[in-house]
């Protein structure tokens, strides 16, 4: 659990593509090819983690506003966090159940070779291999992800126990924008699991599957890792665009119930003192009652910025949220939840953390495993989804991140629900966090 200081900033809250079957098919064995179609090198620095720090003495968690510019390159510092599980040097051990897969030694994330996975229209691409000995209990995975196919894409992590029992996590969607495609880390959260809960120190096989509804799907895989699982479940309640709907009817709830929030504001809308939004006094307020305010920035998605603009608007961005004293301008949530391989590079120079890759339905993820800044989260447009959700936090010990606009938008459940949703948080064994304590149990567990 993170260490908690009794600063404006940081209030601990008072209260605490389904999955797929077995799949019948022929089984090959990989072949390893050093030929790749894109003759793509590696895209991303070989560090290891050996400088990895976090924890209290991180800069990232100080308290007070924040310098413009971070102090480490926190993708870098934290990319290989946890324990080797399987870095695909070797592929004898996989088999190929459905769709093409095979070595690629000229698009690496590490070592000597990824997994790559390609998908035709209507197929599947699924690779099996025996986890038999392993001993998986109170263990979270994670992967390097690369794909050159992202959006309409679900990647699953499908384990096996001796008994027919499983558990599958799964990552949503996937919102990197191509063509500027690149590697990240995810550690999805269990997306669901047969009535019994698996025997993990009695495990048969894991699969890795890749669904899509594209004409092809490609995607990379590396450098599996395991992570131990933390002791809670947890919760962050993300509004994004600074809608007075916050303040003047969910402010309320949070203080009645003692959760914190985490709101991302656009400075242009709160300059322009546009109808309907919160003004900077009103941030400020909330800030002092224990919400985070983080940068959320020009509502425009920044893949489409040459890389020039990219830069001048991060640093921009940023520099207003420290001129108007919000203690969260170290943590960023992407408009449109747009991002691509040249953005993420200079949002290391003045964020540690943030995201999102958002979904429809359950997209939760582990606290030990996560790319710093391609976090996965959840659209709170329905009750039900979001108490499934929760319900899986404090059942796998996993964080949901829910997102929420306004009342009357799509996007965002009604004000009935988001009481009740608030109520049941209240009573499920779970944290109600903000993306600085996430951060901490981030990097506490490297």
């Amino acid at each position: 659990m993170p260490q908690h200081r009794t600063t404006r900033r940081r209030i601990l809250a008072l209260s605490g593509a389904a999955g797929i079957a077995a799949t019948a098919g022929c089984a090959d064995r990989l072949r390893s090819s050093s030929d790749s179609p894109d003759n793509e090198s590696t895209d991303e620095p070989s560090t290891g983690s050996d400088d990895e720090g976090g924890g209290n003495d991180d800069p990232a968690l100080a308290d007070g506003v924040p310098p413009l510019e971070t102090e480490y390159n926190s993708r870098e510092r934290f990319r290989q966090p946890g324990e080797s599980f399987d870095d695909f040097a070797d592929l004898d051990a996989w088999e190929a159940v459905q769709g093409t897969a095979e070595g690629d030694q000229n698009v690496v994330f590490d070592g000597e070779q990824s997994l790559k996975l390609t998908a035709a229209e209507g197929e599947k691409a699924i690779v099996r291999r025996s986890v038999e000995g392993e001993d998986l209990t109170g263990t979270d995975l994670s992967f390097a992800v690369r794909t050159t196919t992202p959006r309409n894409l679900t990647i699953n992590l499908r384990i096996v126990d001796q008994f027919g029992s499983e558990r599958i996590h799964s990552l949503r969607e996937i919102t990197y924008r191509a063509p500027d495609v690149g590697w990240f880390r995810s550690s999805p959260g269990v997306f669901e699991q047969s009535e019994y809960e698996p025997a993990m120190d009695h495990l048969d096989f894991l699969e890795i599957q890749i669904l899509h509804s594209m004409p092809e799907a490609e995607v990379w895989i590396d450098d599996l890792r395991t992570h131990k699982r933390p002791d809670n479940g947890y919760v962050v309640l993300s509004w994004d665009d600074g809608f007075r709907d916050y303040y003047e009817t969910a402010a309320p709830l949070h203080d009645e119930y003692g959760f914190r929030s985490v709101q991302a504001p656009v400075p242009r809308w709160t300059e322009q003192g546009r109808d309907g939004i919160m003004t900077v006094s009103e941030l400020l307020e909330r800030q002092d009652a224990g919400d985070q305010i983080v940068v959320h920035g020009t509502h425009d998605p920044i893949h489409e910025y040459d890389e020039s603009a990219i830069e001048k608007r991060l640093r921009q961005d940023k520099q207003w949220f420290i001129d108007n004293d919000f203690e969260g301008a170290s943590y960023i949530v992407y408009p449109h939840n747009s991002f691509n391989k040249t953005s993420l590079k200079h949002k290391t120079t003045y964020h540690y953390c943030g995201g999102f890759n958002q979904a429809g339905n359950v997209n939760t993820t582990n606290v030990h495993g996560f790319d710093p800044l391609v976090l996965p989260r959840t659209i709170g447009h329905d009750l039900d989804i979001a108490k499934r959700c929760v319900d899986l936090a404090a059942a796998h010990n996993q964080c949901t991140v829910l997102n929420f606009h306004a009342f009357d938008a799509n996007n965002t459940m009604p004000e009935g629900d988001y009481e009740a949703l608030l109520k049941y948080i209240d009573g499920a064994d779970v944290e109600v966090i903000g993306l600085d304590d996430l951060w901490e149990l981030r990097t506490s567990g490297h």
